[in-house]
């Protein structure tokens, strides 16, 4: 294995002026030293990912970094400058300046040792060592941990721990990650860790870099106080890190001002704040820290299953609400015929109102054309993690070629998912890793998955699909009716979790190619969603104590988000009285499911709340099935409560009456 950095990767008189010139000047050194075959591609690179976010660090660090195919070794470049380069930090230029370059493919080994450097950097005997050094080989064996600084002596530290006076201490997990999962994701860590140890506060972090990551045992998570996200790119698995109090910053913050996050969380904790994360959040990463791991370690089949599936959907959402909402607006001003206009490419008329109606519908077309291979790709991501995304992409096209719809592209995910995590266990040799990710895992996985869709299971998806069209548009009645309570009630069991995702899922899989039948559950999900947190909001407004003072300033905010189709706004209730709140929702969205069918209400859009009104079918028929539902579940909440609240004012009336008996007892 080469070293890391040596004396001709050191230049300690750095005379650039601006961050792209010290890039240039350190890149040049790594082409020179054969360690990047090509300069302009991977400062490419090294621009892209400082275009996602400032590499420099109070302190007077600047740390550039990129992962890129350009670099056949991972490698590292230090420059010092003596008037200071801006890379960014709010505390000034930078005259430590760090270039790291890994391959694609860097293996666990070297990305051990550039996390290693990231955290010495939190040390300021290591960067008072670095300006002193006069030296470009012991400056480089410094770096490479060869030599200690000369400040530490040899000594370790002093510690002090929160059980040494036998109290227990106040207990963090954080999580911390960066676009490359290199450099601030163990910076941060390191820098968290510190600032808990300063604070008496025990502080265990999970480090999500490139490599994949390993998970924090559950009993640890379990026994947490409060979290800590400091992150650029989305946690892993959040689901975990339910029902705790959350402090979600920039994974910079988590260097900057770990002490301040500290507070934040000891505060948020005092007051019993609980983070409304919900269990479709989980499940986008790779698991532990192999490459593509298959989530939760030690979870049954059905569990997996699950959180793929909700991966996708997660994705896939956004799509959905801008397309859908862009084609309602088509709709609403030009009416249904928009859809068959021209191309507004090729015929626009600035003072028409059509033309605009035709460029929302075919904006919003151009964005529905993304639902199914977003689901695709990304149930394929959940399983496989990157590599799988072009697979699942491909195989989602093919789905919507071979009209199979949703359902072809639920199945063209897991099939991709599956093919890539195969691939990903057969061992290769060493010089062929940094190209399988990017070159020999997409293509033959994209081969094997076009080869599935097209020849094998795309036919039958495909007349599956149409069957459940058919069913859809054949229901009337009392079937229409039961369908209406299966949605509500699952849309409402577990307000933005597993159940409620599939029913919405189900839903906007029909928006695609939109008919009766499929406007009519639309609508139903939409209104069934919106119960639980109205529902809230109206019980803290009649029966103010029968919730604490935060419920009821929840309460405020489940109006608009309840209003808005944001059925999460509930979970804060739900977490607090489970037994009390989930069925009594329930039974509101079971109501309003049934009469939202039964009525007959459609609706081409898949969110918006009321804002979406004047777009339904039966407007007034479809608020009075919201309304229903909404009375149904505040009844029984306040109900439900009420007892309650009865019951232990009744048991201490008896304690009091029975007082001369030592057997009576009053239940807290």
């Amino acid at each position: 294995m080469s070293e890391l950095i040596t004396a001709e990767l050191v230049d300690l008189d750095l005379s650039a002026t601006t961050k792209d010139a010290a890039a240039r000047s350190l890149a040049e050194r790594m082409v020179a030293a054969h360690r990047v075959t090509d300069l302009d591609g991977f400062l490419a690179d090294v621009a892209a990912r400082e275009a996602q976010m400032p590499t420099g660090l109070d302190g007077g660090i600047g740390i550039p970094h990129c992962r890129s195919e350009h670099v056949n070794a991972p490698t590292l470049a230090f420059g010092r400058s003596a008037a200071g380069i801006d890379f960014g930090a709010a505390d000034g230029p930078a005259d430590l300046i760090f270039l790291i370059a890994a391959p694609a493919g860097a293996d666990d080994d070297h990305l051990t040792i550039l996390s290693g450097l990231a955290r010495r950097l939190m040390d300021p005997e290591f960067t008072a060592a670095l300006r002193a050094g006069t030296d470009p080989a012991a400056v480089a064996a410094l770096i490479r941990g060869e030599e200690p600084t000369p400040e530490a002596g040899g000594t370790e530290p002093e510690t002090e721990t929160a059980e040494a006076d036998g109290s227990v201490p106040f207990r963090i997990v954080a999580v911390t990650s960066c676009p490359t999962g290199i450099a601030h994701t163990y910076m941060a860590a390191e820098s968290l860790a510190a600032a808990g140890r300063a604070e008496g506060v025990e502080v265990t972090v999970e480090t999500q870099g490139s490599g994949g990551f390993k998970k924090l045992d559950p009993a640890v998570i379990a026994a947490a106080d409060a979290v800590i996200w400091a992150h650029d790119v989305e946690v892993r698995e959040k689901a975990r890190f339910r029902n705790k109090p959350l402090v979600d910053v920039g994974v910079k913050a988590g260097i900057n001002r770990p002490a301040e996050l500290i507070a934040e969380a000891r505060r948020k904790a005092e007051r019993g704040e609980i983070a409304a994360v919900s269990e479709a959040d989980g499940g986008s990463g790779s698991g532990d820290g192999d490459v593509g791991g298959s989530g939760p370690d030690h979870a049954h089949f059905g569990v997996r299953l699950r959180t793929y599936l909700m991966s996708g959907v997660s994705y896939m959402v956004p799509f959905v609400a801008a397309g859908g909402l862009l084609i309602a607006l088509s709709f609403a001003i030009g009416g249904y015929e928009i859809a068959s206009a021209k191309s507004v490419a090729d015929h626009f008329v600035w003072g028409e109102a059509d033309s605009w109606a035709a460029l929302l519908n075919q904006i919003g077309s151009a964005a529905f054309a993304f639902l199914v291979p977003v689901l695709a790709g990304y149930i394929a991501y959940g399983m496989a993690d990157r590599p799988a995304l072009v697979p699942g992409f491909v195989g989602g096209s093919i789905a919507l070629t071979v009209n199979a719809g949703f359902l072809g592209g639920l199945v063209a995910g897991l099939l991709a998912g599956a093919v890539v995590m195969a691939i990903q266990r057969v061992p290769v040799h060493a010089t062929l890793r940094g190209i399988m990710p990017v070159l020999v895992i997409p293509l033959i996985a994209s081969a094997v998955v076009g080869f599935l869709m097209f020849i094998v299971v795309g036919k039958p998806i495909a007349s599956l699909q149409n069957a459940l069209t058919d069913w859809l548009n054949g229901l009337s009645g009392s079937n229409a009716v039961i369908l209406g309570v299966v949605l509500g009630l699952m849309m409402c069991f577990d307000m933005g979790g597993p159940l409620n995702k599939v029913a919405y899922a189900f839903a906007v899989g029909g928006l695609a190619d939109p008919t009766y039948g499929s406007l009519k559950v639309m609508a139903a999900v939409m209104a069934a969603g919106m119960v639980p947190p109205l529902a809230m909001a109206l019980a803290t407004t009649v029966r103010k104590k029968l919730f604490t003072k935060t419920e009821r300033e929840n309460g405020r905010a489940a109006w608009v988000l309840g209003a808005s189709f944001i059925t999460e706004g509930a979970i804060p209730f739900a977490a607090a009285d489970p037994l009390r709140v989930i069925p009594s929702v329930m039974a509101g969205g079971a109501v309003t499911g049934a009469l939202s069918m039964a009525f007959g209400a459609t609706l081409r859009a898949p969110h918006g709340g009321v804002f979406v009104v004047p777009l339904i079918g039966e407007p007034f028929l479809y608020l009075l099935a919201i309304a229903a539902g909404t009375l149904v579940a505040t009844a029984l909440v306040v109900l439900l409560k009420g007892a309650r609240r009865a019951a232990p004012d009744a048991a201490g009336e008896a304690g009091a009456a029975g007082s001369d008996d030592s057997r009576v007892t009053v239940a807290a």
